[in-house]
């Protein structure tokens, strides 16, 4: 039997039934074994239809394994590049998430360096004074500072990955805008991990 339509991603991650997580993936079977037989260099035409029944069936958990792949992969640009690309087009609070995500990882002295350099002043003296940003603040930032912060972080914790993109798994539609590849890599990575562990 089928997951219903309002099936919630959080609900198939959080349920040890293995007859749930079936059911999630017999609801997406077709996807699956497209993107684990396809080179993912070969983008479909229908990626973007097929990473949204794909992301409405899968558990967040599954998402987030899949986006972490995307960032660590050869044929996507470096988690930084996309990391940056992400937090421009993010909710002020998701960019507040995700600079305290990487203070944390630098500490604040090094990321408030970062920001004044790559010309975010006013990020820079409230991560020195508070050791984290205000989502008003957070706002103000420009990718490309971003983009350094994260790439410094990525060097001294490759975790960080990981952390970004449970971020990321309930926000499919911020995950499409890495565009065909990204996507096309993170449902290959995912078919090919379920394939091994039918």
């Amino acid at each position: 039997m089928g997951l219903p339509r309002h099936f919630s991603r959080q609900g198939a991650e959080t349920s040890d039934g293995r007859g749930q997580i079936m059911d999630w993936i017999n609801q997406i079977t077709d996807i699956l074994d497209k993107y684990g037989a396809r080179e993912t260099s070969n983008i479909p035409g229908s990626v973007d239809a097929d990473f949204d029944r794909f992301s409405s069936h899968a558990p967040a958990a599954t998402l987030s394994e899949g986006l972490a792949e995307a960032f660590r992969s050869q044929q996507t640009p470096p988690f930084a590049s996309m990391l940056s690309q992400l937090f421009g087009r993010s909710p002020s609070t998701q960019k507040t998430n995700i600079v305290n995500t990487l203070v944390a990882t630098l500490g604040p002295a090094l990321v408030s360096q970062l920001l004044a350099k790559y010309g975010a002043s006013r990020a820079a003296k409230e991560v020195e004074n508070s050791a984290g940003v205000s989502p008003d603040v957070a706002e103000q930032i420009p990718e490309r500072s971003i983009e350094a912060v994260a790439a410094e972080a990525e060097k001294k914790d490759p975790s960080i990955v990981d952390r970004v993109s449970k971020f990321y798994a309930d926000q499919p539609a911020l995950i499409k805008t890495l565009g065909g590849l990204a996507l096309t890599v993170a449902m290959a990575k995912v078919a090919q991990r379920q394939a091994q562990r039918r």
